[in-house]
């Protein structure tokens, strides 16, 4: 990377040499992934109900959401989620579930509830959240891959899901719904 980052803000996180302005450090240096926790179900409830209004425009009622999640943390038998910190301030999240193959004896790991907070986008921080679940899935025996689905018309996610060498599958998602 150039000494000097070409970008307009203080600590884009785009260039290696972006650095916060009171600090020699870079934001990838500042970033930490850590699995979730009892905690953090306030910023994972307003992450999801965020997520579901910028791509679905629906929305979700709180108080299940907060027990869904709340569930997850509880219950690691159901999923885990990871954030994304920066200086102790969660800037992303995503949660993993899982899906048995019988065809590979083995487990999906489904990325689910993907939210990269709006002044965080852009700058590595999903890529780090996926690069962890990456990392983590490859060191267990049991996981056969990762999947996630991803709106139709989000074209730059879908990009950025691509550049990190997810390919799209020749399958269709459907579903029915019972609440």
């Amino acid at each position: 990377m150039a000494d000097k980052c070409m970008h307009k803000t203080a600590h884009c996180g785009v260039s290696d040499a972006c650095r916060f302005p009171d600090s020699n450090e870079t934001m990838q240096e500042q970033l930490k992934i850590r699995q979730g926790i009892l905690a953090d179900v306030d910023t994972l409830v307003r992450f999801n109900l965020q997520m579901a209004k910028e791509t679905e425009d629906i929305r979700l009622l709180p108080e299940v959401l907060a027990a869904g999640v709340e569930s997850v943390l509880r219950n690691p038998a159901l999923g885990f989620y990871l954030v994304a910190e920066i200086r102790g301030k969660i800037v992303g999240s995503l949660m993993v579930t899982t899906e048995w193959s019988d065809w590979r004896n083995g487990t999906f790991w489904w990325i689910q509830s993907v939210y990269v907070a709006p002044k965080s986008r852009r700058r590595g921080i999903f890529r780090a959240l996926y690069n962890e679940v990456r990392e983590r899935a490859k060191k267990s025996a049991k996981v056969c891959g990762c999947r996630l689905y991803v709106e139709r018309d989000n074209a730059v996610a879908q990009a950025t899901y691509a550049s990190l060498g997810m390919t799209e599958t020749k399958y269709k998602l459907l579903e029915e719904q019972f609440r």
